[in-house]
């Protein structure tokens, strides 16, 4: 297999010259999860923007299938004690790929993680990948990455007994590199 990386554009390379990613990155976060203002989401987004959450396939296409997506399923769809803990930002010409662990209580329905899924009261520390990519100042798209199979084990959907998932450690090995690696093998 080859892979080749190769910026887009010279425009490209000079986005962060320009624009402070980093910044913008953390402005739109604070809309959905502080602000909890879809209006203000979407201000920091292009005309055309796309959202993508891999589990679950739950986003939109489009300024209007977004910000009606943000609008019923994502913003103030939260947990109230939800945090994010950064692990690792990477900064690139033109994006943003964000390592976090999200802590939360799942007493509410969550239909971006958890569709369908009555809230189960447990505690869930779930290591997350975001990729946001943009068009000169503005969020073109994001990607959101997290292992279902973790989240559905610390919610009690999962038996990790018997399948080979982890469900908590997952997080606990992000945060901490010293912890043992290989523990399914010695199951």
């Amino acid at each position: 297999m080859r892979m080749r990386w190769q910026p887009k554009c010279d425009a490209c390379r000079m986005v962060n010259k320009t624009y402070d990613l980093s910044a913008i990155f953390d402005e739109h976060v604070a809309d959905e999860f502080v602000a909890e203002d879809v209006a203000a989401t979407m201000a920091t987004m292009t005309a055309q923007p796309y959202v993508n959450h891999v589990p679950t396939m739950m986003g939109g296409v489009g300024a209007d299938a977004l910000a009606d997506f943000y609008g019923k399923y994502f913003i103030g769809h939260w947990p109230a004690d939800t945090r994010i803990i950064p692990v690792c930002r990477t900064v690139g010409s033109d994006r943003v790929v964000d390592e976090m662990i999200m802590s939360f209580t799942h007493d509410i329905p969550m239909p971006t993680f958890l569709p369908g899924v009555a809230p189960t009261g447990r505690t869930v520390l779930l290591p997350v990948v975001v990729v946001m990519g943009f068009e000169a100042d503005k969020v073109a798209y994001e990607r959101i990455y997290w292992d279902q199979a973790s989240l559905l084990v610390q919610v009690g959907l999962l038996d990790e007994k018997s399948l080979p998932v982890t469900g908590v450690g997952q997080a606990e090995k992000v945060l901490d590199k010293d912890l043992p690696a290989n523990t399914l093998l010695q199951r």
